[in-house]
């Protein structure tokens, strides 16, 4: 996946914004919280988005994942696929829809109401 192809898909999600930070990141919000960023990885396109505590177990070793710099660090489930093999672009497009739907839970009822949050997030 590119970088273009992951804001694309990212852009496509629900009630999603976009922000430039942290040494030109494309950081990727579900209404005030990240749930996926590209950057960080030394002018190569890297892929951070949230996991659950299992997945985080699972997929933290495989080759070209690694759990995220400076977030998993802070005891937070975040990983990163910083090289090859790591995931297929399909694979990577769910982990990235599972990090929002992941992000999105941990709303309020009331802001995801605001948002017209649905969880889960239909995908078509």
């Amino acid at each position: 996946m590119t970088r273009d192809e992951f804001n694309a898909f990212c852009a496509a999600l629900p009630v999603t914004s976009h922000v430039v930070q942290w040494g030109n990141a494309d950081v990727w919000k579900v209404g005030p919280k990240v749930f996926a960023i590209c950057g960080w990885n030394d002018g190569k396109d890297a892929f951070t988005f949230k996991v659950s505590p299992l997945v985080f177990e699972v997929l933290g070793d495989q080759p070209g994942i690694r759990p995220a710099p400076y977030l998993a660090s802070r005891g937070m489930k975040w990983l990163q696929q910083y090289d090859d093999p790591g995931l297929s672009d399909a694979e990577l497009k769910e982990h990235l829809c599972l990090s929002y739907d992941l992000v999105a839970q941990g709303l309020s009822k009331k802001k995801r109401q605001e948002l017209g949050i649905v969880i889960p997030v239909a995908r078509g």
